[in-house]
């Protein structure tokens, strides 16, 4: 299943739902959280139920819920109890502790996406995702809770770069969704009118491991799934260093147009011809 782009979609709008899902994106994130006001949770709730209820079967919907501490959480779990979306995501997780506490408190085995980066202690806990891997369908971070309660004035630096706290957050997250051989889904990119700052940025969280990004703008989803998407040049040199490889089976190393690669650039060529191949089954 391809991952490129994850929509966000407030909860309260649902005549938003099916205008998102003919976007092109991969999956809409249903919000039941910080996009809607705790007077509209109620409608949120009933609109997200009625919406996954009627296309779970032909769409990628994720929901994301109020944290687990909350008693905004135990009225989503009560009122969506009946349902089985693709996946929820978890915001405000902390680790191993939270995956396993929701996993027993849905009423179904439904695939987590934590957000993994919101609190203090959340960073501390990166690495124990990989012990609860069999409950995730991937990791992702944010970079606007965590400031907000530390008492940061910003995030990120005048340029639009993360300030040096937040980039070892992201390259936490990015690291401890490898360990549990997941996707690292990138965070958002908040100015949506600044595409070439999107693309540029998206650019980058591929470059780095990154399998997807999240959005909240249906125009950031066109240019998030073409950088996630391998071009011809990347497919034709993937293609020709397999079958390189395939031709000298003994053989660790081999060269290619001067340059030399050994293993880790088989197993790289490997992912691209993966992802292309579901790029084009899309």
């Amino acid at each position: 299943m391809r991952l490129r782009s994850l929509l966000f979609v407030p909860g309260d709008r649902p005549e938003r739902f099916d205008k998102a899902l003919a976007c092109g994106v991969d999956a809409v994130i249903l919000d039941l959280e910080d996009s809607v006001s705790a007077r509209n949770k109620p409608l949120a709730r009933d609109a997200v139920h009625d919406f996954v209820a009627r296309r779970a079967t032909d769409a990628t919907l994720i929901i994301r819920i109020n944290p687990l501490t909350t008693s905004a959480c135990e009225n989503d779990l009560v009122a969506l109890g009946d349902i089985n979306p693709f996946a929820i995501m978890l915001p405000k997780s902390e680790g191993a502790a939270s995956v396993r506490q929701l996993a027993g408190r849905l009423s179904s085995a439904v695939p987590i996406l934590p957000i993994a980066t919101e609190t203090p202690a959340a960073i501390f806990e990166i690495g124990s995702y990989r012990d609860v891997a069999s409950h995730l369908f991937g990791l992702t971070w944010g970079a606007e809770d965590l400031p907000a309660t530390i008492g940061a004035a910003t995030a990120r630096e005048a340029d639009g770069r993360y300030t040096a706290p937040y980039e070892l957050a992201r390259s936490l997250v990015l690291f401890g969704a490898h360990a549990a051989a997941v996707p690292a889904i990138e965070t958002v990119y908040p100015d949506f009118r600044d595409l070439d700052g999107l693309a540029a940025y998206a650019a980058r969280a591929r470059r780095d491991g990154f399998s997807g990004m999240m959005a909240i703008h249906p125009g950031q989803v066109e240019p998030i799934n073409r950088a996630f998407t391998p071009d011809a040049a990347e497919i034709a040199w993937a293609e020709k260093v397999v079958t390189a490889f395939a031709a000298s089976p003994d053989t660790g190393v081999i060269q290619i147009d001067g340059h030399m690669l050994d293993l880790p650039h088989l197993k790289l060529a490997k992912r691209i011809l993966e992802a292309g191949k579901l790029a084009h089954e899309g």
